[in-house]
């Protein structure tokens, strides 16, 4: 067992994946999570249950650990901050803090001449009449909401849906005509040095993602920009560990930043088995100063995200030897959530 304990803020999926990343290289993990029913704990000796604002949990997570790391972005940063005075956190929370934000992040990007959609920051109603350049447009909350929460379309100035909370500030982004989604996922260990996946195509279904490919069907040119734009972005963030960059590409062969996600992706679950070392396992090298290996792809694949009821489907059933099953064994099926993933590589 190696004498490095690595923290995990977080229990969902992506703990588990990075749990079991963890194992494998012999690294012991503690996952603090806050919903008692979190499936990672069934990967970890150490789970601890509580509120991230816990000060007796805090102790006890920091007594028990050498670094940290996260699952998902959504932590306040004044907890991550806290931490990271006595642990290291990686990635750090000042970067948590700017992704977190939908407007900083867009104004990250642009100042580092990397293209996005039009955008505004929106306040109240008349913001966006005021902005009706912006429409058609997406309307999102500048913080939280994921998978298509806390999103509105707005397809004209008096299409206001009465959901929308004007208590909470909102970024409108101007639509484009979309032609295909792909995300680059990079693994950063320093200065210039990294690991880069090719892209990966995706396809969102009710906002959320429900297929992923690799490779992705694009030009040479999207190719090589979206793996330079994602560069620049792990660079100007003095980024260590594992993020993604989300892509929109227009039907005129445009390319435009979407979002920057500061930790393993959905996307990249395929890289388990199509590469021959995956996106968690390269997090979790960077993260606790482990040696940067080649990472290489051994297989063309596609992945099926398997959401709600889709799992029954899998679950009990035999697979070839070129399909992989991932059950996260959550405890309750519910419209719209995660359950698990297929991916199928080509032999």
């Amino acid at each position: 067992m190696s004498n490095i304990t690595l923290g995990i803020i977080g229990g969902g999926q992506l703990g588990c994946l990075l749990s079991q990343a963890a194992n494998k290289l012999n690294i012991e993990t503690v996952i603090f999570s806050d919903d008692k029913n979190s499936p990672a704990k069934n990967l970890t000796k150490n789970f601890i249950i509580g509120n991230y604002d816990d000060e007796n949990l805090i102790k006890e997570f920091l007594s028990k650990v050498n670094i940290i790391t996260y699952e998902f972005e959504n932590i306040p940063y004044k907890i991550l901050k806290k931490l990271n005075e006595i642990k290291p956190v990686l990635p750090k929370p000042e970067i948590n803090k700017l992704i977190q934000n939908r407007f900083t992040e867009k104004d990250f990007l642009n100042k580092n001449n990397i293209r996005t959609t039009r955008y505004a920051l929106i306040k109240d109603e008349d913001d966006i009449k005021i902005n009706d350049g912006l429409i058609p447009g997406l309307l999102k909350t500048c913080t939280l909401g994921y998978d298509g929460k806390g999103q509105f379309k707005i397809n004209k100035k008096d299409d206001i849906s009465s959901e929308i909370d004007f208590s909470k500030e909102y970024i409108l982004e101007k639509f484009i005509n979309l032609k295909k989604e792909i995300s680059v996922i990079i693994s950063r260990f320093g200065h210039q040095r990294y690991e880069i996946y090719e892209p990966i195509e995706n396809v969102h279904q009710d906002q959320i993602l429900k297929y992923s490919k690799i490779p992705a069907e694009i030009s040479d040119k999207i190719k090589n920009q979206a793996i330079d734009w994602s560069t620049i972005i792990a660079e100007e963030l003095d980024y260590i560990g594992t993020l993604c960059v989300e892509f929109f590409i227009d039907n005129k062969d445009n390319l435009y930043a979407n979002e920057i996600a500061p930790r393993v992706h959905n996307s990249g679950h395929l890289t388990i088995n199509s590469h021959n070392i995956s996106q968690f396992e390269n997090h979790v090298r960077a993260v606790c100063g482990l040696e940067k290996l080649e990472t290489k792809k051994i297989h063309n694949a596609r992945m099926i995200n398997l959401i709600g009821a889709d799992i029954e489907d899998y679950r009990g059933k035999s697979f070839k030897d070129n399909e992989f099953f991932f059950d996260y064994l959550k405890n309750e099926i519910r419209d719209k959530r995660k359950m698990g993933h297929f991916t199928i590589v080509e032999k």
